[in-house]
């Protein structure tokens, strides 16, 4: 069954998420490490994993499958993901694959190398209309796919 799980925390495209879940019909747990308000909805369900570090990564991994679909901006649980065949897309609309995801867990280390030597300051660009069309058209492109199986 496709389910899509989000990772809460700072995502900025859960209201679209709901949006397109109620659309196709789709179950969607939303996890983070504190309640977060929800629309009251029975497809939707918030999981409040323990406050533990990567709890909420863990519950993801631990709960979706092949065939699922785990919205995240973090590269190394999408890398978890992409392992255990699952979907994994981020905020932005660019999928995480196996051709991808090595590439992009490299990146990340380079990046974090740099702002720790303080070659380099601030995060990712806020997101902006494209990003967001970008993704609500690649989860569409997903979910077609996953339903096509």
């Amino acid at each position: 069954m496709l389910n899509i799980y989000i990772d809460a925390d700072g995502c900025p495209v859960k209201d679209e998420i709901y949006k397109v879940a109620e659309r196709y019909q789709l179950k969607v747990f939303v996890v983070a490490n504190k309640y977060i308000n929800i629309p009251a909805s029975e497809r939707v369900e918030m999981v409040v994993a323990s406050s533990g570090f990567d709890a909420a990564d863990d519950w993801i991994v631990e709960h979706a499958g092949p065939g699922d679909i785990v919205v995240t901006a973090d590269i190394l649980l999408a890398e978890r993901c992409v392992k255990g065949q699952v979907r994994a897309l981020g905020p932005k609309g660019v999928e995480f694959t196996e051709d991808s995801i090595g590439s992009a867990v490299a990146t990340r280390e380079l990046m974090q190398n740099l702002r720790h030597m303080g070659e380099m300051r601030g995060g990712p660009a806020p997101m902006d209309k494209k990003d967001r069309s970008r993704f609500l058209g690649k989860l569409d492109e997903i979910i077609q796919s996953l339903k096509r199986r």
